[in-house]
């Protein structure tokens, strides 16, 4: 069996376009010379296998070419995360020790303190040149071929390792259960260093479809590209979504070619589906994680329509079984921890045997996300383990109450966590970014809750801020809106 997709579609539609980058089409027998040229030349540098290449850079071509070349030199795509800070750029360097870095020229400064040859990509082209081609490595299923950081927001992020296994079933799955097509065309604007990457552009170019890749989310470039290239489908996460909508081009862009939209890494907005459904756009919900795939739900149209807050069933050769502290399996309607089984699941947190055991066990992974059944089967996410919390004896999970605050017309961003309490052990903290020109109050705001949630479940203090803290990978800080409230309740004198 080969994992060479480059060679594969090369053989098969040569002459098919398969990459927009930087204004023109790259065929398929162009990527995979391209591809080939860059592994001759990491042969040529004496690179072994499994050694970890990595690139730090926001969007580029380079990052299709070291993904395709992986199977064609045996080394491990190691992107790094271009948000991250120099320190923790440095430390992230440190674990993985990359023999080879690619960079462009923002982070020229940093990437010469990483520890390892550098590549400014402003010179990648010639850097290339005509290398001889390197020997067929015979790369099997279960070797390494990514390693993509988990966007933690504490503490050093884990190496995620994914096998080829894990990429074929999951391009195989997704293009089976999502109905992906070979005329499909895509707009990559989240970031390559990323797990999205494995969402669409992967299933893509198995499939032998079209991606058009941005240096960077732009929502005037992004609506552009969707009418100029005629974009069937579009994945984001909410925020970009938004970024959309809120957008002066929106209302007069072209979205007629648009088949579907899927929205990841939390639930949409009811003002947000209703924007995109004005223009004629359906929306579905997906899930995933670096550790599985990334997609490992489906749902048909008509289902998210009437059921947006669910992803509905695994994809293709995928079990999910939500499960109880001691793995026994939930009851319809009780949450638990989501496990998950199958084909696409990740070999391992490199170099790191007790986090991998912790979250393989049994050929399950336990994500450490909650969800429940509902009463059709379809599945529903309702936050992470860690940060469910208990008021007054009551389980409560804030992206519950953050999707909620959502749905309010006023609200532009929101993150829920919890602070403690003389009375109830713990309560809520909504922090809320109100949209421009909204009038919001706290009273206003528990008040438009206090209809859509249990009354446990409001929380007590709503704190309004002008944006959210975020890691490096763009997940929302809590554990800083909460010092920071904390600290400024001390500072004037209260009690939280």
């Amino acid at each position: 069996m080969t994992y060479d997709v480059a060679a594969f579609r090369a053989a098969v539609t040569p002459d098919r376009p398969a990459v927009h980058w930087d204004g023109r089409w790259f065929t398929y027998g162009a990527l995979d010379r391209r591809a080939a040229r860059l592994a001759g030349r990491l042969h040529a540098l004496g690179i072994q296998r499994f050694d970890r290449v990595s690139v730090l850079a926001h969007n580029h071509l380079a990052h299709v070419d070291l993904w395709l070349a992986t199977a064609k030199a045996a080394v491990v795509y190691a992107p790094l995360n271009p948000r991250l800070s120099p320190v923790e750029l440095r430390s992230v360097a440190a674990m993985l020790r990359p023999r080879l870095l690619l960079h462009d020229a923002a982070h020229a400064e940093v990437a010469a303190t990483l520890g390892a040859p550098t590549v400014a990509l402003e010179d990648y082209d010639a850097w290339l040149g005509d290398p001889a081609p390197a020997p067929d490595p015979a790369v099997g299923p279960e070797d390494p071929q990514m390693i993509l950081l988990t966007g933690g927001t504490t503490g050093q992020p884990k190496g995620a390792v994914l096998p080829y296994r894990q990429q074929a079933a999951n391009a195989a799955a997704t293009t089976l259960s999502w109905g992906l097509r070979d005329d499909d065309l895509a707009v990559q604007a989240t970031p390559c260093f990323h797990a999205a990457m494995n969402a669409l552009t992967t299933p893509l170019f198995y499939l032998g479809a079209r991606v058009a890749l941005t240096p960077k989310f732009d929502p005037a470039a992004y609506l552009r590209l969707v009418d100029e290239l005629g974009a069937t489908l579009m994945f984001m996460v909410p925020t970009m979504f938004q970024m959309l909508a809120d957008h002066e081009d929106f209302a007069r862009a072209d979205l007629g070619s648009v088949r579907w939209a899927i929205s990841g890494g939390a639930p949409c907005p009811l003002p947000l589906r209703n924007a995109f459904a004005d223009r004629g756009v359906r929306f579905k919900q997906g899930y995933g994680l670096t550790e599985a795939g990334v997609n490992c739900f489906a749902i048909d149209l008509g289902t998210a329509a009437r059921k947006p807050w669910s992803v509905g069933r695994p994809i293709l050769h995928t079990r999910a079984v939500i499960r109880r502290p001691d793995g026994a399996p939930c009851d319809p309607g009780e949450i638990g921890e989501l496990t998950l089984s199958g084909p696409h699941l990740f070999s391992g947190y490199f170099e790191q045997p007790r986090a991998t055991a912790d979250a393989l066990r049994d050929g399950w992974l336990w994500t450490g996300d909650l969800a429940r059944l509902d009463e059709d089967g379809d599945l529903a996410l309702v936050g992470r383990r860690k940060d469910m919390f208990i008021s007054g004896g009551e389980n409560v999970f804030p992206a519950e109450i953050a999707a909620a605050l959502d749905d309010h017309p006023d609200v532009a961003a929101c993150a829920v966590t919890s602070v403690p309490d003389a009375r109830w052990g713990e309560v809520g903290l909504a922090a809320v970014v109100p949209r421009a020109g909204a009038e919001l109050d706290a009273d206003g705001v528990r008040a438009f809750l206090k209809g859509r949630l249990a009354g446990y479940k409001v929380p007590k203090h709503v704190h309004f801020v002008a944006a959210l803290p975020v890691s490096g990978a763009g997940k929302v800080l809590t554990r800083r809106l909460r010092d920071d409230f904390l600290a400024a309740q001390a500072a004037a004198g209260g009690a939280p």
